[in-house]
């Protein structure tokens, strides 16, 4: 059976490509995947520990079976346009988009009598990382996927905390210094649950959503590094390989 890989962030480079096509045996697994590519690329067993993989668009384990035209991709850890009005997100509170975020156009839209609070996170990019001066910034993403994980953490939050409404924008592309490259506005009546929410979706944005960034300097590029996928996720780590599990 054939199945389509996708790379993203530092494995894009490691492979030389973003995407391959791979004939597999009947009843293969994601491990023989992983087993495939650490194979084929070596270098891929130093980022092990710290992987996660997707089978068409959701976090799986390395003993999930595939099927023919399944879409798998290897995920490294997460790095972590105009934005939409009300009238045109209406039904969705998540967005990816490849132009300027434009703030207050969402806060005033998201904006209702009664409401008594509105808390905003707004993510900029800086000049300065690693000790050294940045130039600017760039994202990418597994876009079906990742928009597919905002949609779910706005309804989680919508349902964990007392608050009425949330919006989450993320940007990709090239972005310049000052400029805004994730947006959440969160309202509620009262203004900590605003404030608690709002915390929450960035903070766990930041870890789950396939998203990553590579940072350009005046002597070269680097992509970020990423934070640490939460427990719920599996892990590739000692589970794929009956090789590695006898060492």
């Amino acid at each position: 059976m054939q199945i389509h890989v996708l790379f993203f962030g530092m494995l894009k480079d490691l492979a030389g490509t973003p995407s391959d096509s791979l004939n597999l045996p009947e009843n293969a697994t994601l491990g023989d995947v992983l087993n495939h590519y650490e194979a084929a690329i070596p270098r891929l067993k130093d980022f092990a520990p710290s992987l996660a993989i997707s089978v068409n668009q959701q976090y799986a384990a390395p003993d999930t079976k595939l099927s023919p035209g399944d879409e798998v991709a290897l995920l490294p850890p997460v790095s972590g346009g105009s934005a939409e009005d009300a009238e045109s997100r209406r039904g969705r509170r998540a967005a990816i988009v490849s132009g300027v975020i434009d703030t207050a156009a969402l806060v005033k839209g998201i904006k209702h009598p009664e409401d008594g609070a509105v808390a905003v996170f707004e993510g900029i990019v800086r000049n300065h990382s690693r000790g050294r001066r940045t130039l600017y910034l760039d994202y990418e993403a597994y876009e079906g996927m990742a928009l597919k994980q905002m949609e779910e953490l706005a309804a989680r939050a919508l349902t964990e905390f007392k608050i009425r409404d949330v919006a989450i924008v993320h940007r990709l592309g090239r972005l310049e210094i000052g400029e805004t490259s994730v947006l959440i506005v969160v309202a509620s009546a009262h203004r900590a649950a605003a404030f608690d929410a709002c915390r929450w979706l960035i903070d766990t944005l930041k870890r789950t959503v396939p998203i990553w960034k590579k940072e350009y300097f005046e002597d070269g590029a680097v992509w970020a590094d990423g934070e640490s996928f939460p427990d719920e996720i599996p892990s590739t780590q000692g589970t794929h390989s009956s090789e590695r599990a006898s060492k």
